[in-house]
This record gives structure tokens, sequence and C-alpha cells, in this order.
């Protein structure tokens, strides 16, 4: 398993060190204790209830389409914005879709932070966590931090909700 490198993202020439497998392997790599158990905790959270809503391979489909539109918008943003290649790894680009489809079907349900303990509403969370995910990016502040990945997996996480709804751009079931 490979994770994603930002300058070895060319389909031509072939064999430049891209391989189409890495836009999901990366989702199994992790930089370390505290980002799995957190990205796992978030699994844990919001994964259940989708799963139950979606049921299993629905779920399954949904959450390889965050992973994978995660994968690709890093790719894309960072070859605009000129940064640096950075290794991507990690699941968070999935977990950041579960946590919009969670947003968008429980938008009412209580969620606690942990730090600060405040209390909020699911989609006011997401919002939340969206908009900080985009300011961070766009100024850069945190570096080996794939925001774009976060905000790319809310994307693939959107446009399978589409997708199931039957709304634009799939059109009407």
């Amino acid at each position: 398993m490979q994770g994603m490198v930002p300058d070895s993202f060319a389909l031509f020439p072939p064999g430049a060190g891209f391989e189409p497998w890495q836009l999901v392997t990366y989702a199994f790599l992790h930089g370390g204790f505290s980002h799995i158990f957190l990205n796992m905790l978030a699994l844990y959270m919001f994964g259940g209830e989708i799963e139950r809503l979606f049921g299993s391979r629905y779920y399954l489909g949904f959450y390889f389409a965050s992973v994978v539109t995660a994968a690709i918008t890093h790719l894309v943003i960072t070859a605009l914005m000129g940064s640096p290649p950075v290794p991507m790894v990690g699941a968070s680009g999935g977990i950041y879709g579960l946590l919009l489809a969670y947003g968008m079907y429980f938008p009412y349900r209580r969620i606690m932070l942990l730090i600060p303990p405040i209390p909020m509403q699911a989609r006011t969370f997401v919002i939340v966590f969206a908009v900080v995910e985009l300011a961070l990016g766009v100024m850069q502040t945190s570096a080996g931090v794939a925001h774009f990945a976060h905000l790319g997996g809310m994307l693939g996480g959107f446009l399978m909700i589409q997708y199931r709804r039957g709304r634009f751009p799939f059109g009407k079931k």
C-alpha cells in the first residue's frame, strides 16, 4: 500500500509513479495512533446510523466514493495551488463524507464537542467543520494536513446523497 503523493499523479507518461489503486489504498494508512484513533472514533460515532439508514452495500459504496473523491480533490487542488508534494494518508476523506451524511439526514441531533464542551446541532457541527477546513486549506496553516481532501470527502458524500435521492446532477428517479 502507498500513500497518495501529488507529484506522482501523472497518467501520462505511464509509470510516472502513480497507480490507480492508490486512490483507495491511502485510506488504509495512517500517520500515527492519534490519527487512526480519531478517525475510528468518528466512524463509531457517525457510521453506524448511516449504515443502518443506507444499508451495508450502499454504505460501502458511499464510503469509498468519499475516499476516492477526497484523493482526487487533494491531487487537483495541490497541483493548482503549487503546494509541495506531501504523501496523503488516512481515512479522513471517508469520515468527512459520513459526517456530511449525518448532518444532512439527522440535522437536529445534538452533538457535544469534546474540547471545548459545547453542544450543537449536527448540521451546525458539519458547517463549522467545513468552514474551518476551507479556511485552513486556503491559508495553508497546518502543514501535513490535507484539508482539501476532507472537503473532497464531503463533496463525494454529497454527490452520493444526490444520486441516492435522484437529484441534480443525476436527474430524477
